[in-house]
């Protein structure tokens, strides 16, 4: 499952703005908010492609980052945010 830049960091505990600009100051995005170094991030950044029709100036393409399963646990680490605790679940019985 792939997320956006918002659902991941509504997950790391931070805001969207937050989470850009920590990655864009550890190099991680560029200036349209896409991976900066999309071959060697491959596994946990990507570059999605989008499209629409305008009616007088034809197709037109829309990018967006997404965040991999591997890249939210990346992120953690390279942001250093500490894993929380997991809970316990109600419905286990000692």
């Amino acid at each position: 499952m792939e997320r956006t830049l918002e659902q991941t960091a509504k997950l790391l505990g931070l805001t969207r703005p937050a989470l850009m600009r920590r990655m864009r100051e550890l190099d991680l995005l560029d200036a349209s908010r896409l991976p900066k170094h999309p071959l060697r991030d491959k596994a946990y950044l990507r570059k999605k492609e989008g499209s629409w029709q305008h009616p007088t100036c034809g197709t037109q393409y829309t990018y967006s980052t997404r965040v991999t399963e591997a890249g939210v646990v990346w992120l953690r680490e390279k942001l250093g945010i500490a894993m929380p605790e997991p809970q316990p679940d109600p419905r286990d019985v000692a």
